[in-house]
């Protein structure tokens, strides 16, 4: 069903309109609240601090209060930066194609908002807004890359309505599905074209998915969260505007990966807890993505594989209401090498150094404010895109990230 409509439904239901610019690997937002960004999201299945846990671990709203609620915006400033080191570049008529193309990315920012409620002492009911998957980079017009990318934006909304069931003391169980909305807009030079046109794609879709977790209590002090977040597949279906001269329907179709995570955290004594997670993204579902039109299909060769995230934090209660957050991370890019790296999605691996402080004024409320900055690893391309011509050369990237949340009970 064509669905392009919708898209403009769900920002209207949060309030705010967003593009994602990836800051975990690949095109993954992991950055569903700002309370997890002071710990690198180390934990992030185990911690339940505020009505977020249900995209981390529905299981987790058994540990809240009766009724909360949690809204939070996280800003993200990626860098994409091109050296060329012996691009090769098609003739595309009048227009000269040169330049680095500027930097790729921009701040985008990513609004969330979660609200859960206890039916009785054991079942909790919650919902989740959010945007687990965007891109954006963007470049110069009339870069020596214009030909593969100048604009690639993928945006994502999920609502993610759950339950929790308190089995025991010991042990709790969750679930919830996924209603999400994708939105793709991809702009570039028409290879091989005399004029050189803009070709532009515009194209969205909705699919379902399903969530699972479940939360353990080891110790008075140890917790262990396990959760598992499904494959959701997407039949994108739109148009492609060649400008000035036709426009034609299009389709691409693309299964978006399922991740499952494992996190531990341990209270040391009155002052410090320490924090662990381990996460798994099967990224190997997206091995390429065809985009088919009357005018000849496009091909993206990603060859993805799965990746993994580890990530190690700290907190430290300076007083009964302020605590310091700590963090660090190891993000493995899915990208297979250079010559599957694509410039809409210069991607590879980075390590995560995250800040953060929680502030409670009250027992009801809760303020969280966290910062990472993440070494992009040294990242090649070798991408010869055939027709669109060989780009050849070094990005010099990195990410900012700034982020707070309000949560409440009431």
């Amino acid at each position: 069903m064509h669905t392009r409509l919708a898209p403009r439904l769900i920002p209207a239901l949060i309030a705010l309109s967003f593009s994602g610019s990836a800051a975990a690997a690949g095109f993954q937002l992991i950055e569903q609240n700002a309370s997890g960004i002071g710990n690198a999201y180390a934990g992030s299945a185990a911690v339940a601090e505020n009505a977020s846990t249900i995209f981390y671990n529905p299981a987790g709203m058994t540990q809240l209060q009766a009724r909360e609620f949690s809204v939070g915006l996280s800003l993200v400033r990626p860098s994409f930066n091109f050296s060329n080191k012996g691009s090769v570049v098609p003739a595309l008529g009048p227009v000269s194609l040169s330049g680095d193309g500027g930097d790729g990315g921009s701040w985008a920012a990513l609004p969330n908002a979660y609200m859960s409620w206890a039916l009785n002492k054991d079942v909790y009911l919650g919902v989740g807004l959010g945007a687990p998957f965007g891109l954006m980079t963007e470049y110069d017009k009339n870069w020596l890359g214009a030909a593969h990318s100048i604009k690639f934006d993928i945006k994502t909304y999920n609502i993610n309505p759950s339950i929790a069931w308190r089995v025991n003391d010991k042990v709790s169980l969750g679930a919830g599905i996924n209603y999400m909305l994708m939105d793709v807009e991809y702009i570039k030079r028409a290879g091989a074209a005399t004029v050189a046109p803009i070709a532009k794609l515009q194209a969205d879709d909705t699919g379902w998915g399903w969530n699972i977790g479940a939360l353990f209590t080891l110790s008075e002090s140890t917790k262990l969260g396990l959760s598992y977040r499904s494959k959701v597949k997407q039949k994108l279906d739109g148009d492609l505007t060649v400008v000035g001269v036709t426009q034609v329907d299009a389709q691409a179709k693309l299964e978006l990966p399922d991740t499952a995570i494992v996190s531990l955290t341990h209270k040391l004594n009155d002052k410090w807890e320490l924090l662990g997670d381990v996460s798994w993204t099967g990224w190997s579902s997206i091995p390429k993505v065809v985009i088919t039109n009357a005018l000849g299909n496009q091909t993206l060769d990603t060859k993805f594989d799965d990746s993994w995230r580890v990530a190690l934090g700290a907190n430290y209660a300076l007083n009964p209401t302020t605590k310091l957050k700590f963090g660090v991370a190891y993000d493995q890019t899915p990208v297979p090498d250079a010559e599957h790296r694509l410039v809409s999605l210069p991607d590879n691996d980075r390590l995560w150094l995250s800040l953060g402080a929680q502030w409670k004024p009250s027992k009801a409320t809760t303020v969280d404010l966290g910062a990472s900055y993440l070494f992009v690893k040294d990242t090649k391309i070798n991408n010869n895109g055939g027709a669109s011509g060989l780009i050849r050369g070094d990005y010099d990237s990195d990410v900012w990230i700034l982020g707070g949340q309000f949560s409440m009970a009431f």
